[in-house]
């Protein structure tokens, strides 16, 4: 029997149920209508602590990633994100990149990447990426001048690929800031959904394909 996908949420936002929030729940309500176990994270609960570069976690061979010196909640959200079929990353855009809520749980993935001293340059310690992922973004400029003038889609795209996820799709939500609590739109609502759809579907037959090519 073909057991459930399961699809972690993470929500790099400073408010609760604002734009991201809102469009994180529609993608985990879609996946959970199509049969997907669902789960959401607020980084804004979590104790995450600054990356201080010291690159201790980067010392560390082996395709693992490395134990950071700094014990805060990262460890246990890390676990929990491997332990995920697919993920959904969203963050609105502040000053053309992610918030710093986003930015600083990004900093800390470098523990995936091997960079011993004396080394010119990191790489991934694995370039396994077995699961899939959505990417959600909100702002106040339109879509289309995000896409071109801002970091954000760059920096959340590289986190997907570090957490081993392949980028299943990505929505920028454009014109949020007409007004002070202004609700998801609804075309962002039904494409949020189609993606909640595709990203169910996209694992299954990623998880089909990995069975196969197991025998």
């Amino acid at each position: 029997m073909q057991r459930s996908s399961t699809i972690i949420g993470v929500v790099g936002s400073y408010r609760k149920g604002g734009i991201i929030d809102s469009a994180v729940d529609e993608v985990l309500s879609a996946a959970a209508e199509c049969g997907a176990r669902v789960n959401k994270i607020y980084l804004l609960d979590k104790h995450i602590a600054f990356c201080t570069n010291c690159r201790e976690c980067t010392q560390q061979p082996g395709d693992r990633r490395g134990a950071c010196v700094i014990k805060d909640d990262m460890a246990a959200l890390l676990d929990t994100l491997e332990g995920a079929d697919a993920i959904v990353l969203g963050s609105p855009i502040n000053f053309f990149c992610v918030t710093a809520l986003t930015k600083r749980f990004v900093e800390r993935l470098v523990c995936y990447a091997w960079w011993p001293w004396g080394a010119r340059v990191p790489r991934r310690r694995t370039t396994r990426r077995p699961r899939r992922a959505v990417l959600l973004l909100s702002c106040a400029m339109p879509a289309f001048m995000a896409r071109v003038f801002c970091g954000a889609p760059r920096v959340l795209k590289s986190a997907a690929t570090v957490l081993g996820a392949r980028c299943a799709g990505l929505l920028i939500i454009g014109g949020v800031a007409q007004q002070e609590h202004q609700p998801l739109p609804d075309r962002a609502r039904r494409q949020a959904r189609r993606l909640g759809c595709k990203l169910v579907r996209q694992q299954v037959d990623a998880n089909m394909g990995n069975k196969g090519g197991e025998r």
